[in-house]
């Protein structure tokens, strides 16, 4: 029995969402504690799985505040480690009519780039079923090398290895570099979600389906699990493809976090059920229940804290 059922390592940040306008016209903004790999720990830990996270903020108000969100939550933070130098990271998010969102980072640098290698935590990963990670972690060379220690940890102690890009362009210098990283999260993990948008930028490949038969040739992994936000998702494990709608009975205000709750979901789903022999109504199940917790989230303002409860997710499905 291994201590925690999910590790993720990488950004935990602070979301400005729009939320209204002053009485002078001025667009106010709410501090929602966020960040993709804390998201997806946020929802397993509401559905009742152990989850610990790897990363770093500043030592200032903001980090110590979102210390205390992730530990009230039940989030390990037993390596959320604090910069003395460098300021914890922010990002201001623009709603437009339809629910999507445009990011402005601060983060240059942010605390989370500040990580080291050496600070990684060997016990809490070797003790952990699933290591969860994305590129944002590899954004910076020592960062990058901080994040690749890790997945080296979690291989040795066969830990199942989860990966998300969460492609943020202006994060990057260069977009050769961002492919490089895709490249090597692709090559070290077992399950891959990866969105419309970023499957096209990456391979080049309009067809989804050809797309994704590209990236199971070159990287072999089980299972891809492709967002296609309004459109739904589909699942692609050994020959079997499943597609499955979004879930439509909700009105979205903004979609922060809905891919990383779709994604926490999916892993929800496989802890429990395993990633062998895997049918197409287990993929239907899995989707159907992943689909509805992210439509769920973009009825709310952020993420982090107010991830939807099992009772939730069930009667929307119902």
């Amino acid at each position: 029995m291994k201590r925690f059922d999910v590790t993720a390592l990488g950004e935990l940040l602070i979301d400005f969402t729009e939320n209204g306008k002053s009485s002078q016209g001025n667009i106010m903004m709410e501090a929602n504690p966020g960040g993709a790999p804390c998201n997806v720990l946020a929802i397993l830990t509401k559905l009742g799985k152990k989850t610990a996270f790897i990363g770093k903020v500043g030592d200032d108000y903001l980090g110590h505040h979102l210390q205390q969100v992730v530990e009230k939550l039940g989030i390990n933070t037993e390596n959320l480690l604090f910069d003395k130098e460098v300021h914890t990271t922010l990002a201001f998010v623009h709603t437009f009519e339809d629910g999507d969102r445009d990011f402005s980072f601060y983060r240059n640098p942010g605390a989370d780039m500040n990580l080291r290698a050496s600070e990684i935590n060997e016990a809490i990963i070797a003790d952990s079923k699933i290591f969860h990670f994305g590129t944002l972690s590899m954004t910076d060379p020592e960062i990058r090398k901080a994040t690749e220690k890790a997945v080296e940890i979690a291989e040795k102690n066969n830990c199942l290895i989860s990966f998300d890009p969460n492609l943020r362009p202006p994060l990057w210098k260069n977009p050769e570099d961002a492919k490089e990283c895709f490249d090597y999260g692709m090559s070290h993990c077992k399950i891959l979600k990866i969105s419309d948008n970023e499957i096209t930028w990456f391979t080049g490949i309009d067809d989804f389906d050809k797309a994704v038969k590209f990236l199971k040739d070159k990287y072999n992994i089980p299972l891809i699990l492709l967002s296609k936000g309004k459109s739904g998702s589909a699942a692609y494990y050994k020959e079997i493809k499943v597609e499955r709608p979004a879930c439509l009975k909700v009105k979205t205000i903004e979609t922060t976090g809905a891919g990383d709750t779709f994604f926490g979901s999916v892993l929800n789903y496989i802890l429990e059920h395993g990633l062998e022999n895997l049918t197409e109504d287990n993929l239907t199940q899995m989707l159907d229940f992943a689909n509805a917790a992210a439509g769920i989230i973009t009825t709310r303002k952020g993420a982090l804290k107010v991830m939807p409860s099992l009772e939730e997710i069930n009667n929307l499905i119902q």
